[in-house]
């Protein structure tokens, strides 16, 4: 049981005997810098309860709590908050539990709870990964390793949109314009080769419509008519058609972009269990529109579309399969959905991590689902996050102005080698290790800068802002852990269990920022927030550059003293370590 939680039992237990009133609840906050207390009970919210002077109130429970917790030491009363102080003997007892836990603040998953799927990155074949996905990948793949470390079985997925007329597009443009150049042939990664036919669709695009402008169509019949356009179009029929020629080409541009994001995810330290093709689950779904019409959840229309009348919902009506009964997104869905319950019947919920532009689909999706009458729709969630911007504006795929992932990733590392070449901090390193360094840095830089941004907010961002080595970054916390473990190594950890000391502020503040990690860890997971996580990580370094700075470790009074504060610092190193795995970033031993 946690402090708070002994506490909060006998509190109530002292407004009960002293005043006969039950509370239900207890509010503590952490005490004020400027009194004495580690932890303080506000008495306000006990007044509509309790009749009397807040001051006197507080006073009666603090002398029941002197008298009958063991861990109270004192307590003063300011006004109306219960300032209460804890023996060191709790601390020590609490840190010398937990100092050889290298798993502190992880709990493993319960037997028998359902698992959770989380989906991100998904992909077009049509272009490399840029800035967004970046986001969406860090946020997918944090979330994912945060609800495991709460104690929740995970499982990370992606589906992949690998078909429709975007792809067919940058398909085309190879066939006219590709001289059967390979990613072998150019040295190109394959995503980037088919993403610059993309482009080349585009731009030839724009050429037809000109020419047809200047033939004296109109630009909305131009656009419709452009040549190239009506053949991506007949390419797609084709393809949907199963038509040999179209479907190997597909085959193998979608396969030079599978290898493509192979090492860009590599890259950039994130993973799946499974994945999922649209190719696959685009025409999954329609067996339950024939479901939902039997049950009334859908309505056909004259004209023979089907529909889901959401207006008592607050929400609009929805198509869910057209007039000629081909499926919609929507459909497929809801078919990809109930598909993944088949596959993996312990799932009993699913985190889709996709921008904040789709807010309204996953609303109306999560709905239908409910509707439908399928009990894990009430554990969707939809991971919503803002956009990415970068100093220099808006991104544009189709006119090649995106900012590459592994373009970021390399510049990143170049950045970091800068900053770090000026600082002068790595004497005696060989190059080899340097160029690791740097993509630790770097890499951890970015991700630290996207996730510590609650997801919702819209994020601009500054890639040398990022790996400034002072403040709220990545490489002022990777820096911190690794002169930490110049400290141990110069030290030596031994094991002794050192329970007779009295301890420094500094080291009881430490120990109290330690000890909200576990909790820390749940909150974050409950409220699928990296951020909370990041934030509380550079909350616990700079604890602990405080008390670096007023506490001597190697210099200390006695050999308890010097063991006790060698082996805090270990087991900051260690939360640091295990905060930042949370983030999917590595900390150096050396920087």
């Amino acid at each position: 049981m946690s402090l708070q939680e002994t506490l909060s039992n006998q509190v109530k237990q002292a407004v009960k005997s002293s005043f006969n009133i039950e509370l239900e609840t207890v509010e503590f906050q952490a005490t004020r810098k400027e009194f004495a207390g580690d932890i303080t009970v506000v008495i306000f919210p006990m007044l509509r309860f309790v009749k009397g002077n807040p001051v006197q109130i507080g006073e009666t429970i603090g002398n029941y709590l002197v008298e009958h917790v063991t861990d109270v030491k004192a307590f003063n009363v300011v006004k109306g908050f219960l300032n209460v102080e804890i023996n060191d003997s709790y601390y020590i007892d609490f840190f010398n539990n937990i100092k050889n836990n290298e798993t502190y603040g992880f709990v493993s998953p319960t037997a028998g709870n359902k698992a959770v799927m989380v989906e991100y990155s998904s992909p077009n074949t049509n272009k490399p990964l840029h800035l967004g996905h970046v986001r969406n990948n860090l946020l997918g793949y944090s979330v994912a390793e945060i609800l495991k470390a709460a104690g929740t079985k995970v499982y990370k997925t992606q589906i992949i949109n690998d078909r429709g007329i975007h792809i067919c597009k940058s398909m085309l443009a190879w066939k006219r314009y590709g001289n059967e150049e390979t990613p072998e042939s150019t040295g190109l990664k394959g995503d980037k080769l088919v993403g610059n036919y993309y482009v080349k669709f585009d731009q030839e695009y724009k050429k037809e419509i000109q020419s047809l402008v200047d033939s004296g169509e109109t630009m909305e019949a131009a656009k419709k008519n452009a040549p190239i356009l009506l053949e991506a179009q007949e390419m797609l029929l084709k393809w949907e058609a199963g038509e040999e020629e179209t479907v190997a080409l597909w085959k193998k541009m979608n396969g030079w972009v599978y290898d493509g994001f192979d090492i860009t995810y590599k890259n950039l330290g994130v993973d799946f269990d499974t994945l999922y093709y649209e190719s696959n689950t685009y025409l999954l779904g329609k067996e339950f529109v024939t479901e939902g019409l039997k049950s009334g959840v859908f309505i056909k229309e004259e004209d023979g579309s089907v529909w889901c009348d959401l207006t008592e919902d607050g929400l609009d009506k929805k198509i869910v399969q057209r007039a000629d009964g081909t499926a919609v997104y929507m459909t497929q869905d809801i078919g990809t959905a109930i598909q993944r319950i088949k596959d993996f019947p312990d799932v009993g919920g699913m985190v889709y991590t996709v921008g904040n532009e789709q807010d309204y689909h996953f609303q109306v999706l999560f709905l239908i689902l409910k509707k439908l009458g399928f009990e894990w729709a009430k554990n969707l969630y939809h991971l919503s996050y803002g956009m990415v911007d970068l100093p220099s504006g808006k991104m544009k795929s189709r006119e090649g102005t995106v900012v590459d992932a592994d373009d970021l990733i390399d510049d990143m590392s170049k950045t970091a080698g800068e900053i770090s070449e000026e600082l002068g901090k790595l004497d005696g390193y060989s190059n080899d290790e340097k160029q690791v360094l740097y993509k630790t840095i770097g890499l951890g830089a970015l991700k630290y800068y996207v996730l510590k941004v609650d997801p919702k907010k819209r994020i601009l961002f500054d890639p040398k802002e990022s790996i400034d080595f002072q403040g709220n970054t990545g490489p002022f916390i990777q820096y911190t852990y690794a002169r930490i473990q110049s400290i141990l190594r110069k030290a030596n950890v031994n094991d002794d269990v050192v329970d007779t000391i009295i301890l420094h502020t500094k080291e009881k503040e430490l120990l109290k920022q330690i000890q909200l990690f576990p909790e820390v860890v749940q909150n974050a997971a409950a409220q699928h927030s990296p951020a909370l996580i990041a934030n509380y990580t550079y909350d616990l370094v700079k604890e602990f550059n405080s008390f670096y700075q007023n506490v001597s470790i190697l210099g200390a009074d006695n050999d308890s003293e010097k063991t006790f504060r060698v082996q805090l610092s270990n087991t900051v190193a260690n939360t640091i370590k295990n905060g930042f795995r949370l983030l999917g970033i590595q900390v150096p031993e050396r920087m």
